[in-house]
Parts: structure tokens; C-alpha cells; sequence
């Protein structure tokens, strides 16, 4: 079990029994008091289970609304993509980014496609400076960054274009592939030593 589902645990498991507490301290049925303990069970697993599983419901969302929109078939294309598993254990590409070559981490856990400052300014980012800085979560704490987006993204045969970056000083040297691409794919998948990724097919053609 992950750190992260031992502490969905632990605080399930806390707020149950306040819950609980607090339905043995009034004077109510037995049959009552089952019901909604039930009820609380059901409501704490269904966040468990959403908070565990964010990345993929998210994945399932953006095709979801990508095929409502239409556009779910117009940012990736290309042909399947297969990538080896560096020796530190992660899958890194070499990609090209407006033509500059750039190599990123492959990340699941990363919700948005993220470039360090220097990367993004060389590649002729088009970055937003008005408005607020976008705050991100990282293993190293709190991050501001600025939105951007990708106006050409090459892997391999595979191809995006108009991908939403994030853009920061405090990246460092990294650049990340998040799920703001890998849930415009058709599937991606680690088989062995391999992660695979199969774009979308092409549009019809009228």
C-alpha cells in the first residue's frame, strides 16, 4: 500500500469513528444507527476510491469531454510510440519542442505537461504573463508557474500540437509529459520493460 492510501486510511478510519462517537452518544435506534453508519462507509469509500484513482477518472474526462467537444481526436496524432525503460527505473523521451530538441519525463502523477523556464523561453513558448500564477503541489513544495502551450510537440512519429504547458523557474532542469497528453491518446500502457503509447485514430476524411 502506496504512502498516500495509508493515509486515505488513517483518515478514514478517524473520521468513522468521530462519526461513530457521535451516533452511540444519541439516544437512537439500533436499526437507525446501522443505516447511517452504512451510509458513512459508503460516502468515505467513494472518496477513497476517487482520490486514489484521480489520474485515471481524470484521463476518463478528457476523452469523455474531448469527444463531446470534438477535439479529442484533433491534438495527438501519429503512430504508436514505444519507449524503453531508462535504468533509473522512469520512461524518458527525446522529443522536440517548435524543433528544439527536449527530453521529458513521462510522469502519470503530473496532471499538466511541465517545462523549466530557460527550456520553454529557447523553444519560443508562448507564455501567459498576465494574471495569477498557477500553483502546483510538488514533492519539493508549492510551485508558481505560468500557464503556456505547445504550438508543436514531436515524439517520435507522434505529434500535438496546441498542448497547455506550465512554465517555471523552479522546475530546474525538468521537463514532464503529464496527463494532459497521455488522456488524449487512444491508450497508453507499460508492458515489461516498455511503455506504449497508441495515439488516436485519424479523422475520417470527407
Amino acid at each position: 500500500m502506496s504512502e498516500d492510501q495509508n493515509i486515505n486510511l488513517i483518515f478514514a478510519i478517524g473520521a468513522l469513528v468521530l462519526v461513530g462517537s457521535a451516533l452511540f452518544s444519541r439516544r437512537i435506534g439500533l436499526g437507525e444507527i446501522v443505516r447511517t453508519a452504512l451510509a458513512w462507509v459508503a460516502i468515505f469509500a467513494i472518496f477513497i476510491v476517487g482520490f486514489s484513482y484521480k489520474n485515471e477518472l481524470l484521463a476518463v474526462w478528457n476523452r469523455v469531454s474531448g469527444e463531446i467537444t470534438g477535439s479529442s481526436q484533433q491534438l495527438v496524432v501519429g503512430d504508436t510510440l514505444r519507449i524503453r525503460q531508462s535504468p533509473d527505473g522512469h520512461f524518458w523521451v527525446n522529443a522536440k519542442v517548435n524543433n528544439l530538441p527536449v527530453r521529458f519525463l513521462i510522469d502519470s502523477g503530473a496532471t499538466t505537461t511541465a517545462m523549466n523556464l530557460t527550456t520553454a523561453r529557447n523553444a519560443g513558448i508562448e507564455i501567459s504573463d498576465g494574471g495569477f500564477p498557477t500553483i502546483l503541489t510538488t514533492a519539493n513544495g508549492s510551485v508558481e508557474a505560468q500557464r503556456g502551450r505547445i504550438q508543436d510537440l514531436q515524439l517520435g512519429s507522434m505529434s500535438a500540437r496546441g498542448l497547455p504547458v506550465v512554465v517555471a523557474e523552479a522546475f530546474g532542469d525538468s521537463n514532464v509529459i503529464g496527463m494532459n497528453l497521455l488522456s488524449q491518446l487512444k491508450s497508453w500502457r507499460v508492458e515489461g520493460m516498455e511503455m506504449i503509447l497508441e495515439p488516436p485514430p485519424m479523422p475520417p476524411v470527407e
